[in-house]
């Protein structure tokens, strides 16, 4: 792998140096601490003219990172909003097909993401921006974690006043446990088998917690309803008809609370899940080097400072825009437990271990 990322550079370096002239690449480009070839690679980039991008992220979300990445470079982007399963299975059937389109892949499912990796369709790539970001966010080099997203739990105001609140992820399953008639009917989660989302969120707690499936019985008992999306989750918080919502993305809820007056957002003190948006260049990407640059725009300073102005908290402790991890970590109070980009995320995707999650998530709400 060491061997083609070098000449996939000398490629770029060569073919680079030739375009420089034509497409106005320049060393006032470079941002600080780049190699001095880099210039080469956004030539090269600006040849190619476009870049493929298949996501699960809303494109308002990333608006600003988008325009601000085709403002810098002259670039088009081609955004895809396929949804996680939808761009994992779009990569595969594609390269089958040996008709690539993807240069960059960038979805919230880590578990898929690092199965993309493990099975060969992502190339590596060395980023300049590797060293700014956590190690955990760095897996050989293939798969780069963008932002950190926590996991919480929103709240209707009305129904619950926040000094009820459980602090911790223990005082969450007693509180449910104490609270059954207030809470009867009336609390919310993710499917797990419909959302690639709720299935990372549900099976990193069951990796990392004992207590997960005291938690995942206690919502039984309460006649927990499920659902394929935090919005679809959110409207029946704000509407009453669900007083509590558990496991939802966490980045959107902080966004959500400032427009809905009778929203809040809670997160366990001691333990507080953050999931990653992750991202690789295909092995065979038809704009390889418009999807270097693209990546390396996403964890810069400048393209994570994008991303948390649209709501999407930066992984990097830098970045003053919105939220970072750091202050996010202050947000949270404390708990914060960014879920590490490595094969542990696999764990679940194992068929036999699948099969027996979704049959004791069944078996605990009582399906």
């Amino acid at each position: 792998m060491m061997n083609s990322n070098l000449s996939a550079r000398a490629a770029a370096l060569v073919l680079g140096t030739a375009l420089m002239a034509a497409f106005g690449a320049s060393a006032e480009e470079l941002p600080a601490g780049y190699p001095a070839d880099y210039a080469a690679i956004v030539a090269a980039a600006k040849q190619e003219g476009t870049v493929s991008i298949y996501t699960s992220t809303d494109a308002a979300q990333s608006q600003k990172l988008q325009d601000g990445f085709t403002r810098k470079y002259g670039i088009k982007i081609a955004y895809n909003d396929l949804g996680t399963n939808g761009a994992y299975n779009q990569v595969i059937s594609e390269a089958a097909a040996s008709q690539t389109t993807a240069d960059v892949v960038w979805s919230s499912a880590m578990d898929l993401q690092m199965t993309l990796v493990q099975d060969g369709y992502a190339g590596e790539y060395a980023s300049p921006e590797a060293g700014n970001v956590p190690a955990w966010a760095n897996y050989k080099n293939m798969l780069y974690g963008t932002t950190v997203e926590p996991v919480g739990v929103i709240y209707n105001t009305k129904a619950l006043s926040e000094d009820k609140l459980p602090k911790t992820y223990a005082d969450l399953i007693a509180f449910l446990k104490d609270n059954k008639a207030e809470l009867d009917g009336k609390v919310a989660t993710f499917d797990p088998e419909k959302s690639g989302s709720g299935f990372l969120h549900h099976s990193n707690d069951a990796r990392h917690r004992a207590d997960f499936w005291d938690l995942a019985k206690a919502m039984g008992e309460n006649g927990a309803k499920i659902y394929s999306s935090s919005g679809g989750m959110k409207e029946t918080v704000v509407s009453g008809e669900n007083v509590i919502a558990i496991n939802i993305i966490g980045s959107y809820a902080l966004d959500w609370v400032k427009e809905s007056p009778n929203l809040g957002v809670h997160f366990s003190t001691d333990y507080t899940p953050a999931f990653s948006r992750l991202a690789l260049m295909t092995k065979d990407a038809p704009h390889p080097n418009a999807a270097r640059l693209f990546i390396d725009f996403m964890l810069s300073s400048e393209g994570q400072s994008l991303l948390a102005e649209g709501g999407l908290p930066s992984v990097r402790e830098d970045v003053t825009a919105g939220l970072n991890i750091k202050t996010l970590n202050e947000r949270v109070g404390g708990g914060l437990k960014p879920i590490a980009v490595d094969e542990g995320v696999l764990e679940y995707m194992d068929p036999a271990k699948r099969v027996q999650f979704f049959n004791d998530w069944k078996a605990a709400l009582g399906r």
